[in-house]
This record gives structure tokens, sequence and C-alpha cells, in this order.
């Protein structure tokens, strides 16, 4: 466990205290997102070094990041793991090719993406799990009823849901506990109302891409 007092402070989230700035790692990878980083050894250091020498405790990744690659690399360089850390992860975004981001939220695949990212975590359940994107051809309540499903199971600890608006929030309340929602906000917008709801509601709300504007 380590000892470095965490950056920017600490938050609540998914059951734990942990620190305020995470870790993104999207961008441990190949050229659009797509395949192994250029160089793996300084990937794995990344990941090391920001948890046992920064004091990050909050690692956000995806199944779609490689897509798998980064999942692997964050067993290979933390596992296993401190009883502090938490490793956010998301599913139901399909990979066909670099650069290219579908969303699939159909029931099977949605569980056998969880799954898969139990066995290249090395864990047994997932701290955090977050519905990548809504996917408008599935109803959301398969989609976030799937979740529910393997977090009764034990799989999930906690479910997030990612790139949404308000009125997407609201429905997801309906059904189960919003454990965080991942949206953009950075310097050049930051208008997202979502942040009101999330504050309001005492939702975890975690800014991806804050210094840069993102398309996913």
């Amino acid at each position: 466990m380590t000892s470095v007092p965490p950056p920017g402070g600490r938050m609540d989230i998914a059951g734990k205290t942990v620190s305020r700035l995470g870790l993104g790692t999207m961008r441990l990878t190949g050229p659009g997102i797509w395949g192994d980083p250029a160089d793996r050894d300084q990937a794995l250091t990344v990941l090391s070094d920001a948890v046992h020498t920064h004091g990050i405790t909050h690692i956000d990744t995806a199944d779609a990041y490689g897509p798998h690659t980064v999942e692997h690399l964050i067993k290979d360089a933390l596992h296993p793991y401190p009883d502090n850390l938490l490793i956010a992860t998301k599913v139901g975004f399909a990979r066909p090719a670099p650069d290219t981001w579908t969303p699939h939220g159909h029931p099977v695949y949605l569980r056998a993406s969880v799954e898969a990212s139990l066995r290249r975590l090395g864990v047994e359940r997932l701290d955090l799990c977050y519905l990548h994107r809504i996917d408008p051809e599935v109803p959301l309540a398969d989609q976030l009823g799937t979740l529910a499903a393997l977090r009764d199971e034990g799989k999930i600890g906690h479910i997030g849901i990612s790139k949404v608006t308000s009125a997407d929030v609201e429905r997801a309340r309906n059904q189960i506990t919003v454990a965080a929602v991942q949206n953009v906000l950075n310097i050049r917008d930051r208008s997202d109302p979502v942040v009101e709801l999330c504050r309001t509601s005492d939702i975890p709300y975690i800014p991806y891409r804050p210094s840069t504007p993102a398309p996913r």
C-alpha cells in the first residue's frame, strides 16, 4: 500500500476512498487506440509509477482500449493489486478496426465482455463497471439489467454509465444505483448539465479528457 499522499485529495467512489486524480489509460495502446503500445515496458512503468510512486489509487480503463490491451497491461504491471486501488473498466463498445467504435449493448455481448475483463484483470469482481455507451438499438433496461444481474452474481461491485445526458441518468436511476457518471468535461467545454445533476444527486462525476475535447 502506498504511503504517498493522494494527488488532488480524496473522493469516495464505488465503496472506496481514492485519489481524486485518477489515471486514464486509453493512450497506453498503439495508434488508433489499437494494439500494443510502441514501448510496452514504458507503459508498464507508467502504470506502476502512478500507483506506487505518485499515490494514484483510481485507474480507469475499458475492454475497448486495444481492444483488451490495457487490461492485460494493468494486470502485468500491478497484480496483485493494493487493497486501496480502484480499477474501473467499461464494456459495451465493439472495436472492429482502429479508430472505429461501435456501441454494442446486447445482453449476451455485455455478459461475455464482463467475464472476459475479469479474466484479463485477474480478479473475481470488477470494482466499478461502466456501460461505455448506451446502444440505441437495445433497450436501456436490457443493458442495465444485464449489468445488474452480474452485480447480483458478485461479478461487478458497482455500475456506472458513460457519455450520457441528464435524461439518461434519470432513466438509469429508475433501474439501478448509479455509482458514477463519466462524461467529457474539459478546459474548452465546461457546460455539461449532468455535473449539476450529479452534484445534487450525490453521484460521483468523473470527467474524461479534461484538457482536450474528445469525440468519444
